[in-house]
């Protein structure tokens, strides 16, 4: 949870999947590239200093995988686009018939115009995460592949 006056990401879906498919998808590069980003410098695991790449962004996002706890728990901080470290947290929750409740966390940012802007971009960007991981895994579908125009983003400042 944020301290008060400081702007969190919450957002989450349930996968049809069980928590082994979901958690696996997550933390291997190549299946996560299939779905979210463009490539990857290695697989996460706890202590790992990686770097990301998007197919629609010519930048790269350093990540440091924190903690990894096989099957329900991913953390990582990562750098954002004005520098600013942020943490995030992924949980994976077993429900029944083999489904699984994904929840995200990330945070925090000051409660200011840079936040404001931080909390829609990233909230956004989690949100089509979870729809893309769903899509991949329930379906076999990569819903960025031709989603994104890097022409018709709006600028970051």
């Amino acid at each position: 949870m944020a301290e008060a006056g400081r702007l969190q990401i919450n957002a989450a879906l349930k996968i049809q999947k069980r928590p082994k498919e979901v958690f696996e998808a997550i933390v291997d590069p190549e299946k996560m590239s299939n779905y979210f980003i463009s490539e990857s410098s290695g697989r996460m695991e706890e202590g790992k200093k990686l770097i990301w790449k998007f197919p629609e962004l010519d930048m790269e996002f350093p990540v440091h995988v924190k903690k990894i706890d096989e099957n329900k728990f991913i953390s990582f901080s990562w750098d954002d686009f004005d520098g600013t470290i942020t943490d995030v947290v992924i949980e994976l929750k077993p429900m029944d018939e083999g489904e699984t409740f994904v929840s995200i966390t990330e945070g925090s940012r000051e409660n200011n115009e840079a936040g404001i802007g931080w909390l829609m971009r990233n909230t956004e960007g989690w949100a089509n995460f979870l729809a893309c991981l769903k899509a991949y895994l329930e379906y076999g579908i990569n819903l960025r592949k031709g989603a994104f125009d890097i022409s018709q983003l709006p600028p970051v400042e």
